[in-house]
């Protein structure tokens, strides 16, 4: 039977390649984010694909109101979120701790902290009063390993994973499922945002690694929401072949 997912931050990177996974798994989707032209663009390429309906709205996720107004509308327009998917986040700098940009670091953790609550605030009580859903946060090996110069997104990220976790403790008399996918080097345009816009200096972090892929992060997503009801994968934590702890990476002369 199709779900229906919602994902934030779906206009790129994993959250685009996690949309055409579950497109392609023939489930319903309900998309956001804040560049509303590149939303209309999935949306019809989705539809022209695979058939399926794909629902799409604005929003950014670290305006409170903004976020509560939209997620009342798609509770109204859909009959239920079955699995929601905690996606857009971002990186800032990076920098020494005493050097860094105050407002990269606001946005940081508005982004990233902020703007899960906000979301997951506003759909979980209806998973709750239905006895079902998923929810599954996009953290990161940040969250595990910090690394130099990125002091406050290591903490952004090791927070999605401790509130992953409390989430779960808090309905665990229910048929809620939690989840914390843990990715580490991947090669989408999250470096070039990271550096503001420097597609060289973005360049070099993939430079002598086979990263990983926006496609094998949603596969490994979806292979998560494809379980049976009764098993809960907690945390999935997913690497480079030459990759190990953070930023611990081998990289090919």
């Amino acid at each position: 039977m199709a779900r229906y997912v919602l994902i934030t931050g779906a206009t790129s990177g994993i959250g685009k390649a996690m949309a055409y996974a579950f497109a392609d798994n023939q489930d319903y989707l309900i998309l956001t984010g804040r560049r509303v032209n590149k939303l209309k663009e999935i949306q019809a390429d989705l539809t022209a694909k695979y058939g399926i309906s794909v629902h799409y709205y604005q929003m950014d996720v670290t305006q409170a109101a903004e976020v509560a107004a939209v997620c009342r509308q798609i509770l109204h327009d859909v009959p239920q979120i079955d699995i929601l998917i905690n996606n857009a986040g971002l990186a800032l700098g990076l920098e020494k701790f005493h050097k860094y940009e105050v407002t990269d670091m606001v946005t940081m953790l508005d982004t990233n902290v902020k703007g899960l609550l906000y979301v997951t605030r506003q759909i979980l009580p209806s998973m709750v009063e239905k006895n079902t859903g998923h929810i599954i946060n996009i953290g990161s090996t940040a969250g595990i390993y910090a690394y130099a110069g990125a002091a406050v997104y290591a903490a952004t990220k090791s927070a999605v994973k401790v509130l992953s976790d409390g989430i779960r403790i808090d309905t665990i008399d229910t048929n809620i499922k939690v989840t914390t996918i843990q990715p580490g080097i991947v090669e989408t345009d999250f470096s070039e945002v990271r550096f503001h816009g420097d597609k060289e200096r973005a360049a070099t972090v993939y430079q002598g690694i086979e990263a990983l892929q926006a496609e094998d992060i949603a596969q490994s997503v979806l292979f998560v929401a494809n379980q049976p009801s009764h098993v809960q994968i907690s945390d999935m934590t997913i690497m480079a072949t030459k990759q190990a702890t953070g930023f611990l990476i081998h990289r090919e002369k």
